[in-house]
């Protein structure tokens, strides 16, 4: 994967106010929901907003990392009811057929299976809809009075974007009922220290230079292997060991890996001798 950063030959597609797009940092992407009066509530031309960068983003061989946000207090309130009102009054609403359609999820986001990494900087509160694209980021940094909901149950609708089974996964049974079946809010430190989806909790302040921090250790590894090292991530949520082992050693991103520049520019032959340790590891 190509290493050369020019920022100013970087054209996103065109989108609304709704969402800002910048690039802080090399090969970093930064993408902020901006609509802070709504709570970042999600509207259908959002939605369309962020499926464009994305997907552009993925097929930019400079951008190896994004980090999402929210603008104002919230990092998203899930979907705006005032557009989702009016798409069910209008008699062409079909939620399920929606859902079951749906390529990348709420936000197109929440079921994206990218293989670069996404970093979730959680501003505020997270409801819904905002739960779920958090779910599906790699690393979440929360500051210390976020709030989390997955309210629906509230509302007698459902949290159908892929958030049920990620955090039955990482949460377990019985503690991803409670959030599920109550509905209740959860902080920050809940959040990483009992459900398990937040990395790190810092204050309001921090949060974005966190995660433009982790973001730039990402970008200091070979970028070819830490999108393989994703990539078994994902497959492993898909298939059993012995096939997701299989399955990502075939893959189009293990075979750019093994045979790209990356590897051969940081595969220098060297001891490396732990201190302490009395193991000897050759690097060949």
């Amino acid at each position: 994967m190509s290493s050369i950063w020019d920022p100013l030959s970087l054209h996103p597609p065109s989108h609304s106010d709704a969402l800002k797009v910048s690039f802080p940092q090399e090969h970093v992407m930064f993408m902020t929901l901006n609509r802070p009066r709504h709570l970042n509530a999600m509207t259908p031309q959002l939605t369309t907003d962020i499926a464009a960068i994305l997907n552009w983003f993925d097929d930019q061989s400079s951008l190896w990392v994004v980090v999402i946000t929210g603008e104002g207090r919230a990092f998203c309130a899930g979907a705006d009811l005032k557009a989702w009102l009016q798409r069910q009054t209008s008699g062409k609403a079909n939620e399920q057929e929606d859902i079951a359609s749906s390529v990348h999820g709420f936000a197109s986001i929440s079921r994206r299976r990218t293989c670069k990494p996404m970093i979730a900087a959680v501003n505020g509160s997270a409801y819904g809809g905002g739960v779920e694209m958090i779910l599906n980021c790699d690393i979440v940094i929360a500051s210390e009075d976020a709030v989390f909901a997955l309210p629906e149950v509230k509302r007698g609708v459902l949290a159908a974007q892929g958030v049920i089974p990620r955090l039955a996964r990482v949460a377990g049974h019985q503690l991803a009922s409670e959030m599920l079946l109550l509905g209740n809010n959860v902080t920050a430190v809940e959040a990483r220290d009992r459900f398990r989806f937040v990395n790190i909790v810092v204050e309001k302040s921090a949060v974005i230079p966190t995660a433009l921090e982790i973001a730039r250790q990402m970008i200091n590894n070979s970028p070819d292997s830490v999108q393989s090292s994703k990539e078994g991530l994902l497959l492993s949520q898909k298939h059993h060991f012995e096939e997701a082992v299989q399955t990502q050693s075939l893959s189009f991103v293990s075979k750019r890996l093994y045979q790209g520049e990356n590897i051969k520019a940081r595969h220098v032959s060297s001891i490396f001798i732990p201190q302490d340790s009395g193991i000897l590891i050759l690097l060949s």
